[in-house]
């Protein structure tokens, strides 16, 4: 027999001998991930008063991608990233250990205890204009709000406490710890896990109240924040948002002063029916922050006022939106009033 038909016929010999055995099967233990991404993107039409450099913009606000996955039953891990418009930050990268609602550890790069707004972020906040008002989530961060460190968190009844350590460079250049605290209390419905919503579009009736302080090198950031929303049954839902933050050489929205505080109050109304694949929601909200310890005589004390209007149209809550905004934001002193108004889309999956 010529060898190329040797070859043949050990071949077919060989490939019935593994027919005719017992099949075997690879069996990997792979832990479970979950891959999900987000998107904001707006225009935005921006008047200054008084000034000819009037905007109107198209910008992708944001982008993220979303891991995370369970290593064991008790260790899980997170790994987000955000485009901002000009770089690629890592803004989540956290082993999260939980051996109990009382006893959780995260340790790497997280949202540090805080106010609430930091703790929802852009993406669960219930009006677009997030971080415009000069009082909420003024913190010092590494990036987005995240610092590097480690914390503890438990859950206890109506309570929820967590304390961390984190390392995040002060305004000399050098570094020093800061430490983080934050308790809250949920008198009706409880919210589960560390970080927090703005609002849950009915899901929920929340009566929430919580404090967070936040200390380096003797400075300090605190801060005061209630959320209450109320399902009225077929008549929608009505939500309240408040807080009060004092920024004492810690934070706040202007590097030139050394103090600065100030409230906000948000209300909004969700309609119960739908209209075509959402539901309308109007939304107002109405900040005052002052400033003061300027870093010389050159930069005088001076207060800012925000308001805002939207006109929310929720697709699948903070997974489809389409929101309808103004905003107007005057000073008292040394900056220029501006008016703006657009439309934003946020999706997420």
């Amino acid at each position: 027999m010529p060898p190329i038909h040797k070859g043949l016929a050990a071949a077919s010999v060989l490939g019935a001998g593994l027919l005719a055995a017992p099949s075997i099967g690879l069996s990997l233990d792979m832990p479970s991930v979950s891959v999900g991404a987000g998107m904001r993107t707006s225009f935005v039409n921006t008047d200054y008063s008084g000034t000819a450099t009037d905007s109107a913009d198209f910008s992708l606000n944001s982008a993220r991608i979303y891991l995370s996955g369970k290593v064991t039953d008790n260790l899980s891990f997170m790994f987000n990233t955000e485009y901002n418009g000009s770089s690629v930050d890592v803004i989540d990268a956290a082993a999260q250990f939980s051996f109990s609602d009382q006893f959780n550890i995260w340790a790497g790069r997280f949202l540090p205890p805080s106010d609430r707004a930091n703790l929802y972020g852009p993406y669960y906040a219930s009006n677009w204009g997030v971080y415009q008002d000069g009082i909420q989530d003024g913190y010092q961060f590494t990036t987005t709000g995240r610092d590097d460190g480690i914390a503890y968190w438990g859950q206890f009844g109506i309570a929820k406490v967590s304390l961390g350590a984190f390392d995040v460079p002060i305004t000399t250049g050098t570094k020093d710890i800061l430490y983080a605290g934050r308790v809250q209390f949920d008198l009706w419905d409880p919210e589960g896990g560390y970080y927090l919503n703005g609002t849950y579009y009915g899901g929920k009736n929340l009566l929430a109240i919580g404090g967070a302080v936040q200390a380096q090198d003797g400075n300090t950031a605190s801060s005061v924040d209630l959320l209450f929303e109320k399902k009225l049954g077929d008549s929608g839902t009505v939500t309240i948002e408040s807080e009060y933050a004092k920024y004492d050489k810690l934070g706040g929205y202007d590097a030139k002063y050394a103090s600065s505080d100030g409230a906000y109050v948000l209300g909004s109304y969700l309609f119960p029916k739908p209209a075509g694949i959402g539901k309308f929601e109007v939304l107002g909200k109405f900040a005052k922050a002052n400033f003061s310890k300027g870093a010389s005589s050159v930069f005088k004390d001076y207060d800012q006022k925000t308001s805002e209007f939207n006109l929310n149209y929720i697709i699948k809550e903070f997974n489809a939106r389409v929101m309808f905004f103004v905003t107007n934001t005057t000073f008292s002193a040394m900056k220029t009033n501006f008016m703006q108004a657009g439309v934003g889309l946020q999706i997420q999956m």
